[in-house]
C-alpha cells in the first residue's frame, strides 16, 4: 500500500534534473495550471457520470497537481507539500467554530454559509484586503460562467435579486430581443459580444433560480449533443454514404431519428 510519502518521493525524483523525466523537468506553475484545471473538470465529469472507480482515479490525478505544484513550489524556496497541508488544516478549523470550537451550530445550512463568508471577509481584511465589497473575493482566474454564478449569489445575499424565476423569464426575452436588434441593424463583433453576454449572464442566472448546476446542466447538453451527432453519423454510414455529402434537410431528418430513438421504449 503507497502513502503520500510515497508520491512525494516520486514526483521529486521526477523533477531530479539530474536523473529525471525532462518533461517533468521543463514545467512551471503557469505550464502545468491549464492540466491542474482539466483534472477537476475530469473529476466533475467522473462524478457526473457516477463512475466511482474513474473517480478513483482521476482524484489521484488531481492529487497530483497538487504534489506537483507543491513539489514547484519547494523548490523555488516558497513553501513544501506539508505547507499545504498545515494551511488547509487551519483554515478548515478556523472556518468551523461551531465545529472545533464554542460557536453555535447555525440553524441551516444557508445560515452557515453566511457565517462562512464572514468569515473570510474577517480573514482578507485581516490580510489588509481593504475591498469591502458585497462583491469582494471572488477570483478572476476561474470559468466567467462560475465568476457570474458567484456575482449573482453574492448580490443575492444582500437582497439584490428577483424574487422568484418569472422576472429571470422575461428579462430573458428582453436581452435576446435586444441581441436580434443588434443583428438586424448590422452590428459589429462589440455591440453583439455585449449583448450575447447579457444573454448568457441571464441564463446563469435562471439555472441559479432553478437550483441547477451550470457546468453539469452544459456537460449534460454537450453530452448528448454528441451522442446524437455520432448517431446520425452512423445512420449515414449504414446507408453507404458519410453525414457531409447529405444536405441539410436530410441531415436535419437524421437528428429527428436520433431524438426519436432515445425517447423510444425500446
Amino acid at each position: 500500500m503507497h502513502s503520500i510519502e510515497d508520491l512525494l518521493a516520486i514526483m521529486a525524483r521526477l523533477r531530479n534534473r539530474e536523473n529525471g523525466c525532462p518533461w517533468d523537468v521543463e514545467q512551471t506553475f503557469e505550464t502545468i495550471a491549464p492540466y491542474t484545471i482539466e483534472e477537476a473538470y475530469e473529476v466533475a465529469d467522473a462524478i457526473d457520470r457516477k463512475d466511482y472507480l474513474h473517480l478513483r482515479d482521476e482524484l489521484g490525478d488531481l492529487l497530483l497537481q497538487v504534489v506537483f505544484h507543491a513539489r514547484m513550489a519547494e523548490e523555488g524556496g516558497h513553501f513544501a507539500f506539508a505547507d499545504v497541508v498545515a494551511a488547509i488544516c487551519d483554515k478548515m478549523v478556523r472556518r468551523h467554530p461551531h465545529v472545533f470550537g464554542e460557536a453555535e451550530t447555525a440553524p441551516s445550512a444557508a445560515a452557515q454559509l453566511a457565517n462562512w463568508e464572514e468569515l473570510k471577509a474577517g480573514e482578507r481584511a485581516a490580510q489588509g484586503d481593504a475591498d469591502s465589497s458585497a462583491l469582494a473575493g471572488i477570483s478572476r482566474g476561474m470559468p466567467e460562467w462560475q465568476r457570474a454564478l458567484k456575482l449573482q449569489q453574492k448580490a443575492a445575499r444582500v437582497g439584490f435579486d428577483w424574487p422568484d424565476v418569472n422576472p429571470v423569464f422575461d428579462k430573458l426575452h428582453e436581452e435576446i430581443d435586444e441581441v436580434r436588434a443588434e443583428f438586424a441593424a448590422g452590428a459589429g463583433a462589440a455591440r453583439l459580444t455585449d449583448e450575447i453576454g447579457d444573454v448568457l449572464f441571464v441564463c446563469v442566472n435562471l439555472a441559479r433560480h432553478a437550483k441547477v448546476d451550470v457546468s453539469q446542466a452544459l456537460r449534460h447538453a454537450n453530452a448528448k449533443f454528441e451522442r446524437r451527432f455520432r448517431r446520425m453519423e452512423t445512420f449515414a454510414a449504414a446507408d453507404g454514404g458519410v453525414l457531409a455529402d447529405r444536405p441539410l434537410a436530410a441531415q436535419d431528418a437524421l437528428w429527428d431519428r436520433a431524438k426519436a430513438e432515445e425517447r423510444s421504449p425500446d
